[in-house]
C-alpha cells in the first residue's frame, strides 16, 4: 500500500499588498523587488484572521475534496513556524474547529521545508497501516512576524494555507520517495528573533545547492530519471532559485510551478498553495511524476517524488 494526495485546499486572504503598496512606506521599488525576487504582490491576513483560521479554511476544503468526513481523519499534521500561540497547538485548534474527534494532532516546526516533513511523516502511519486519513496543513501569517521597517525581508514575505489529505491510493500512484536533512550549523543566517532575520546571501548560495540536489536525489531513489518529470513544485522563495532547480532538471519553464509573482513566500503553506493551482489549472494530471521540493531555516530542506493521483 502507498500514500497519495487524496484531496486538496488552500486559502489565502483577501488583502492584497502589492509592491507599489511597499514603495509608499519603503525604500524600494516594484522594479527592484521585481527582478530580484519574481514577487508583484502577496496576501495580508487581517488582525482578526490568525494562523488557525486559515489553516481551517484550506482543511475544510481538502477534506470535502477527499470525499470523507472530518471524522475520518485519524491525524492532523500542521506545518507552521507561526501558531496563533506556543499552545494548544494550531493542530489541536483545527481540531475541535473542524470536529475531527478521532484524529491525533501535533503541529512540525521546519519552517518553510514543514510541509515536506509533514508529508512524509503522514506517509508513515498510512503505509504501516496504522491511520488510513491524514491531514497535512502548511499555514503561515508570516505578517506578524515580519519587521515592516526592514526592506530586505518585509517584501519577501506573504500570508496563507494549504492543505492535503493523505491516504491509500491505487497501482503505482503515491509517494514513490523522498529525502529529508538538516543543517543546524547554518540555522544562524536565518532565525526569528523579534522579526525574522536574514543573511540573503547565504541562504540563496544554500537554496540554490540543496534545491537541485535534492530534486536530483528523489529521482534517483525512485529509480527515475530527469525526463520522467512531468512537473515540479518547488518552495516559492526566489524566482533565481526556483531557476537554478528548473535548470538542474533540464525542464522547460511551462513544466514549473511560477506562483511567487501572486503571493511571494508564504513558508509552509507555499508548495500545497501552488500545488492547488497547478492541479484547478490542469498542469498537473493523473498519472504524472511530480517533485516537490522546499528548504528553510534550521536550515531545513526536503524532497518528494510522487506519481499523481488517486
Amino acid at each position: 500500500m502507498r500514500a497519495g494526495i487524496v484531496g486538496l485546499g488552500k486559502y489565502v486572504p483577501e488583502t492584497v499588498v502589492t509592491n507599489f503598496d511597499l514603495e509608499k512606506r519603503m525604500d524600494t521599488s516594484d522594479e527592484w523587488i521585481r527582478t530580484r525576487t519574481g514577487i508583484e504582490e502577496r496576501r495580508i491576513a487581517g488582525e482578526n484572521e490568525d494562523t488557525s483560521h486559515m489553516a481551517y479554511e484550506a482543511a475544510r476544503m481538502a477534506i470535502e475534496d477527499a470525499g470523507i468526513a472530518p471524522s475520518e481523519i485519524d491525524m492532523i499534521l500542521v506545518a507552521t513556524v507561526t501558531p496563533d500561540r506556543p499552545f494548544p497547538s494550531v493542530s489541536c485548534m483545527l481540531q475541535e474547529r473542524l470536529g475531527a474527534v478521532n484524529a491525533a494532532a501535533m503541529d512540525v516546526s521546519a519552517a518553510c521545508a514543514g510541509f515536506m516533513y509533514g508529508i512524509v511523516t503522514g506517509k508513515q502511519f498510512i503505509e504501516t497501516g496504522v491511520y488510513k486519513h491524514v491531514l497535512v496543513v502548511g499555514v503561515e501569517k508570516l505578517s506578524k512576524i515580519v519587521n515592516w521597517d526592514d526592506r530586505n525581508t518585509a517584501v519577501l514575505f506573504g500570508d496563507g494555507a494549504g492543505a492535503v489529505v493523505l491516504g491509500p491510493v491505487s497501482g503505482d500512484r503515491g509517494v514513490l520517495s523522498f529525502e529529508l536533512g538538516a543543517d543546524g550549523t547554518g540555522g544562524k543566517h536565518l532565525y526569528q528573533d523579534e522579526s525574522i532575520i536574514m543573511n540573503g546571501r547565504e541562504v540563496f548560495k544554500f537554496a540554490v545547492r540543496q534545491m537541485g540536489e535534492s530534486s536530483v536525489n528523489v529521482l534517483h531513489k525512485a529509480g527515475l530519471e530527469k525526463d520522467d518529470v512531468d512537473f515540479l513544485v518547488p518552495h516559492q522563495a526566489n524566482i533565481r532559485i526556483i531557476e537554478a532547480a528548473r535548470q538542474r532538471l533540464e525542464l522547460p519553464e511551462e513544466k514549473v510551478s511560477y506562483t511567487i509573482s501572486k503571493y511571494g513566500n508564504t513558508s509552509a503553506a507555499s508548495i500545497p498553495i501552488s500545488l492547488v493551482d497547478e492541479v484547478k489549472a490542469g498542469k498537473i494530471k493523473d498519472g504524472d511524476v511530480v517533485v516537490m521540493v522546499g528548504f528553510g531555516g534550521g536550515l531545513t530542506w526536503g524532497a518528494i517524488a510522487i506519481r499523481w493521483g488517486k
